[in-house]
């Protein structure tokens, strides 16, 4: 192909990749001074969590009782900083009213400082998810095992970080921060979702949590279980209804084996069992086992 050849063939797609009628829903048009999220940004901040809420697992490795509060105080400086670039570039990407970036720099700050206000109560949940993995785990030795290694503390502390930012108004910051740990585990959990104490998944892989999932108490999932919606609910214009409760609500000390699939907004009762590849999609009454029949 010859040069002029190629530069038409360039020209040509150019033109037709730029049209506005290709592009509707697809391309977000940059306003200037406007920050946008960085994966790289939000990575950092989810391991400067980690070293925060499990020091010396995470981040710096020689930590001592002396050296403990320097270590948290550098990484607390860090992350303050990171993340109210991150929450004031979420909240730009979401600025249709054209709210002035001072305003919502004044917005970012005050987020920041309640989600740093509650780190303490996020480790002492997450406290709880590595005693449940521990009690539930025969092959565990121990809590430093399960935190080096399990892929259950990536993905739940990931959850709970993004959980929070949501709680406190973020827009798609969260989304991005569980996809990394998505990404990182195999485990998919929406941070819309509630997810009581003591919560654990035992492998992990393939695990879905969908957004308005409400999940209790001391609540075990294997791999494979897909706590998800049914077909969607379409207004009169054949469009999706958005905003309804539309994912399984577990109550306290239920058990999911792997690959089971749980769909539509029912109810596991109470310490129902669920066994291994069994279709769900009705509600079930407290203590009830689940599990395929023999033929």
């Amino acid at each position: 192909m010859s040069p002029e050849t190629l530069n038409e063939l360039f020209e040509q797609t150019v033109s037709r990749l730029s049209e506005p009628t290709s592009l509707h829903g697809l391309c977000r048009e940059h306003n200037d001074g406007d920050p946008l999220p960085s994966a790289t940004a939000l990575s950092e901040i989810i391991d400067l969590c980690r070293a925060i809420i499990f020091p010396g697992f995470y981040g710096k490795s020689n930590i001592s009782s002396k050296t403990l509060p320097h270590h948290i105080g550098i990484s607390l400086d860090r992350l303050c900083h990171l993340l109210t670039q991150q929450v004031l570039a979420g909240l730009c990407f979401q600025n249709d009213k054209a709210e002035p970036t001072c305003s919502l720099t004044e917005q970012a700050q005050a987020i920041v400082a309640e989600f740093i206000k509650r780190l303490p109560d996020m480790r002492s949940i997450l406290a709880t998810d590595i005693e449940a993995t521990y009690n539930g785990d025969p092959a565990a030795s121990s809590y430093s095992e399960i935190i080096s290694c399990y892929p259950v503390v990536k993905a739940i502390s990931g959850y709970r970080i993004a959980h929070e930012l949501l709680l406190l108004g973020v827009p798609l910051i969260p989304r991005i921060i569980t996809e990394i740990a998505h990404s990182e585990t195999g485990i998919d959990i929406h941070p819309g979702a509630q997810i009581g104490h003591h919560f654990t998944i035992d492998h992990g892989t393939g695990v879905v949590i969908g957004a308005t999932c409400i999940i209790g108490n001391h609540v075990k999932l294997y791999q494979g279980v897909t706590l998800g919606a049914k077909s969607f609910a379409l207004d009169d214009n054949g469009h999706p209804i958005k905003g309804i409760p539309r994912h399984p609500i577990l109550e306290d000390n239920v058990i999911v084996y792997s690959n089971a699939t749980i769909l539509g907004r029912i109810t596991i009762g109470k310490g129902t069992v669920i066994g291994g590849n069994v279709w769900v999609t009705e509600n079930t009454k407290p203590g009830e086992h689940i599990i395929q029949k023999r033929s």
